[in-house]
């Protein structure tokens, strides 16, 4: 199974209950890569040294939200030089027509000034980190389902072209995790985008941020408790942290509480106590970075055997005189 994530902005509430708790359990059943998709991230221009500090910051929390590299692969995508290998023989695999209809290419380059080549052929590079792991299994939403059809369609057709090769991966709905909106505009989910917005919890926030920014949370002008996305989606919202912060289901804790402000300070307690340990975890990680570096250092070479093994089977499929 295979999960990525870009080193782009910091990591925040809606990301931990709707994903990553998510893959925490799941490197626990599942064969499991987790790669910093930092490739991906230079569609758009990056300073350089944000880029290098971000992606060491982005594998330290994701350490300290539960990620354990003794359990799990994790590693930098621009570790492991296969993935850009795999991606040219894909693109060559892959037809023009198919690109130009992916959704998100078009969503993402409508208001750019300068759209360049690596954005058209994203999707490519992603399929090529799925099937570089022969993964049979990528968990991911409906918003990404387009992606996991072109990358089987690719699949299939390189396999047809040059024998059984590739592993065509499934698509797979992940666990419905939490469903985290912006506690200011609660009809649209919390963003990684959203910079210093009142309306995001970082997972690093101060617990009197935490607090500040849940008791400000928008509700409505009404006083009942109820579950309803719809009708109340700021009252919604806050029952969906606390559940998911507690374990329990918004719609029971919707019949605990008759009043907003003892829901908003409950859910604010739960949220300072979900990301104590993660914080602390975190601090330790940002004291000792060589822990992080062998961390990763491991899991490129862990991945790399394993995408060279797949490198070597699609050269000799392809007819690529070898080295000597």
């Amino acid at each position: 199974m295979l999960s990525g994530i870009q080193p782009s902005g910091d990591v925040h509430l809606g990301n931990l209950l709707g994903a990553l708790q998510n893959w925490v359990a799941d490197q626990h059943t599942h064969e499991s890569f987790h790669p910093i998709v930092d490739l991906h991230a230079v569609t758009v221009p990056q300073d350089p040294r944000e880029l290098q500090a971000a992606t060491l910051r982005l594998a330290q929390m994701l350490m300290a939200a539960g990620l354990d590299p003794d359990v799990c692969v994790l590693f930098v995508q621009s570790h492991v030089p296969e993935h850009t290998q795999l991606a040219w023989v894909l693109e060559c695999t892959a037809g023009f027509g198919e690109l130009r209809r992916m959704h998100q290419f078009k969503d993402k380059s409508a208001d750019m000034d300068f759209v360049c080549a690596g954005l058209f052929t994203y999707p490519v590079l992603q399929a090529a980190d799925i099937v570089l792991y022969d993964t049979d299994v990528v968990p991911v939403g409906d918003d990404q389902r387009q992606h996991i059809e072109l990358t089987r369609d690719i699949t299939q057709r390189f396999n047809a072209r040059y024998g059984e090769v590739l592993v065509v991966p499934e698509h797979r709905i992940p666990p419905a995790g939490a469903r985290v909106m912006d506690l200011q505009e609660p009809t649209r989910k919390m963003s990684k985008s959203a910079g210093e917005a009142p309306g995001t919890i970082w997972l690093l926030d101060e617990p009197d941020v935490v607090r500040r920014k849940i008791r400000r949370a928008v509700t409505d002008s009404h006083s009942e408790v109820r579950f309803d996305r719809e009708a109340k989606p700021g009252v919604s919202n806050l029952l969906e942290i606390l559940g998911a912060a507690t374990g329990s289901t918004p719609r029971d804790l919707a019949d605990v509480y008759d009043r907003y402000g003892p829901l908003k300070n409950d859910c604010a307690e739960a949220v300072v106590e979900l990301l104590a340990p993660i914080r602390q975890r975190f601090a330790e990680l940002r004291a000792d970075p060589a822990e992080t570096q062998r961390a990763l250092a491991t899991g490129a070479g862990t991945a790399g055997e394993i995408a060279a093994a797949t490198m070597g089977r699609v050269r000799e499929a392809m007819g690529f005189l070898p080295r000597r």
